[in-house]
């Protein structure tokens, strides 16, 4: 008889979002959805998804990310003080700085905008309190996230918010003709990803989430619209000032570490676009 290999019980602090509602979905045996109030993980791995989601946050209130992305996580980690815990936190790409091109994880990190540089913020402040308090952790820094998203902006999610325009035959604006690369994943390979590395991955390490290939975002968006028959004009405009300073140029990530623990994305792009504008 085969021996039950019993499954190993996972927080997930972020349980509402778009990517912690996916995985504790994906993983409902496993998962322990943290309410959005409570501090104290109640297994010893786990996953921390509690975080803002765009750069813009800066424009319109310059305390929202520290109270979002610094103030919980320390409010958290103070119920995570020398227990023999595995503090998965999930951060971001956008920490390696303003021109994102294959970054490893060894790559020096130079955030521009407020949502990053808390990002790179937490990071630091979770490897320095799990050195303190013997708390082992991994960082995971995700690329582009597409899929079925009920929150859809120009600011949080671009891809979402240009296909909408597209199936009403809207104009759509492209900054620098499209050209920027980005490298986008669906959601579920992402919530792959993760569990693959709480399974597998090294202990007190940093870890890419990503597909490892980007295309530039025109040709992204040109297969949207061919798959939506849409009768959109696509247009080129100059980058924002603001989007020159703190937003990536090119958004694509070195995935090698994440593959030598076997991962391969089972959702091709062309099937995921295919399957978000229907």
């Amino acid at each position: 008889m085969k021996s039950v290999k019993s499954m190993t019980k996972i927080s997930v602090y972020g349980a509402t979002g778009f990517i912690g509602g996916t995985f504790c979905e994906m993983f409902a045996d496993e998962s322990i959805p943290i309410p959005r109030e409570e501090r104290q993980p109640q297994s010893k791995e786990i996953l921390y998804l509690i975080s803002t989601t765009t750069n813009h946050n800066m424009l319109s209130d310059l305390t929202l990310d520290v109270r979002t992305n610094l103030n919980v996580l320390m409010e958290t980690l103070e119920y995570c003080k020398e227990k023999d815990l595995v503090f998965n936190y999930v951060s971001t790409g956008f920490v390696y700085g303003p021109d994102i091109l294959y970054s490893k994880e060894d790559d020096p990190c130079d955030p521009r905008g407020f949502y990053s540089i808390t990002k790179r913020t937490a990071e630091q402040m979770i490897i320095s309190f799990c050195k303190v308090y013997d708390v082992k952790y991994r960082i995971l820094r995700i690329a582009s996230v597409y899929g079925q998203d009920k929150t859809i902006s120009a600011k949080k999610n671009v891809l979402g918010f240009l296909i909408e325009l597209m199936r009403h035959d809207e104009v759509v604006t492209l900054y620098n003709h499209g050209k920027d690369l980005r490298d986008y994943m669906h959601v579920s390979d992402i919530c792959r990803a993760l569990k693959l590395v709480i399974d597998k991955g090294e202990l007190n390490s940093i870890y890419n989430i990503a597909s490892g290939v980007a295309l530039p975002f025109s040709d992204i968006i040109e297969k949207c619209k061919k798959f939506l028959g849409s009768n959109s004009e696509i247009i080129s405009m100059d980058t924002p000032k603001f989007n020159r300073l703190v937003q990536a140029k090119n958004y694509a990530l070195n995935a090698d570490k994440l593959k030598k623990l076997g991962f391969k994305p089972e959702i091709d792009l062309d099937a995921g676009l295919q399957s978000l504008c229907k």
